[in-house]
């Protein structure tokens, strides 16, 4: 850079850049810097540039001779309604040179479809208006495409009856009963197991396109799924956690059916058979458990009475008035319920003078 003149109005100053391979003569430029004096107002300096060829630029010039960066095209995203093969599938063609539309003949087909409608309008409106319910959508091919705009309602729509089809699709929820499957358990026991499965159209283009019978397609992957699931469970998981196994199922049919357009909601299992004579161990084995409890409980209640007996004598060692209330009561219990028995409490102390020596003697031992 040469010297910079404070005095002067205009400030220039002369950039020589340094030689490179590869380097024209407007490789370099740069920003005019503002040069401000003290005292007095900001001053613009005007810089030439000299290129490596002894050319000179100012920074303006240089600016203007700047070429434009080219954008790269962004992929636009696919049109609302189309499933991502129809897409490929028409950039696919547009590649090998097909434009994407239809064709000389379909464009004369086209024509004549539409002359003969308004030659025998209003009779025409018959084939060519059409409607659907609240709860369903036409998907409408032109001679074989996929017409844009997507699926068609609710209400009423318009065809060209020549040259278009069109699809009803149920929007509504629907349910089916899987089959009972004979599934292997992880612990080898044979189960029979049926379910619950409902389901929803959410994309009724993608629906019609991409799979040739969606409902059928979602029941046969619905009993795959349930043999694949179950087969990973012990009898014990599949008695007690169904609500478990539901979700799997739930989540794993979802994620398939989704580039077929349908939405799984929800599954439930009905019903888990069992063979007959598992069913009939499983009962004895139940059984003998509850009976088992039940000694032990029994024997703990023995146990518990015995210790409250022992303690009951003691009570009543201590003081002998405490044995005849205790005869007294039983007779008044004996009373209440059996009131034509007459008891008398006889003490055992009296028997002995009745008794010979020798045998009160044997009984004392």
């Amino acid at each position: 850079m040469g010297p910079i003149d404070p005095e002067g109005s205009d400030t220039k100053a002369i950039v020589t850049g340094s030689p490179s391979s590869g380097s024209s003569s407007s490789n370099m430029a740069a920003s005019a810097p503002v040069m401000t004096r003290s005292d007095e107002r900001p001053v613009v300096t005007t810089i030439t540039i000299t290129g490596v060829d002894g050319t000179h630029q100012t920074n303006d010039e240089a600016a203007a001779s700047l070429v434009p960066l080219q954008m790269p095209d962004v992929a636009h995203s696919p049109p609302s309604g189309y499933s991502s093969v129809y897409v490929t599938n028409r950039m696919h063609n547009i590649q090998l040179g097909d434009p994407g539309g239809p064709g000389i003949c379909a464009f004369i087909l086209t024509l004549f479809s539409f002359l003969l409608i308004l030659a025998t309008f209003p009779l025409s409106l018959c084939f060519s208006v059409k409607v659907v319910q609240e709860y369903e959508r036409a998907v409408i091919f032109r001679l074989g495409r996929l017409l844009k705009g997507g699926a068609r309602g609710p209400g009423i729509f318009f065809i060209v009856p020549c040259i278009d089809t069109y699809r009803k699709v149920d929007l509504r929820t629907v349910s089916f009963d899987v089959p009972p499957q004979e599934i292997l358990s992880r612990d080898s026991v044979t189960v029979a197991v049926d379910a619950v499965v409902y389901y929803r159209v959410q994309n009724p283009t993608i629906a019609v396109s991409n799979v040739e019978n969606f409902s059928h397609s979602t029941r046969l992957l619905a009993a795959t799924t349930l043999r694949n699931v179950l087969g990973t469970k012990n009898l014990a998981e599949i008695l007690s956690e169904r609500e478990t196994i539901s979700h799997t199922m739930q989540s794993s049919l979802d994620e398939a059916t989704d580039p077929w357009g349908v939405k799984v909601e929800r599954v439930e299992i009905k019903d888990v058979r069992l063979p007959v004579q598992l069913q009939r161990a499983m009962a004895a084995e139940a059984e003998a458990a509850r009976e088992a409890r039940a000694k032990v409980i029994a024997a703990e209640g023995e146990q518990k009475a015995s210790r409250a007996l022992r303690d009951a004598a003691e009570v009543i060692a201590e003081s002998p008035a405490a044995l005849q209330l205790r005869y007294l009561q039983t007779l008044n219990t004996i009373s209440a319920e059996k009131n034509s028995t007459i008891i008398f409490p006889l003490p055992i102390d009296i028997l002995k003078h009745f008794i010979k020596p020798g045998k009160v003697d044997k009984y004392d031992l």
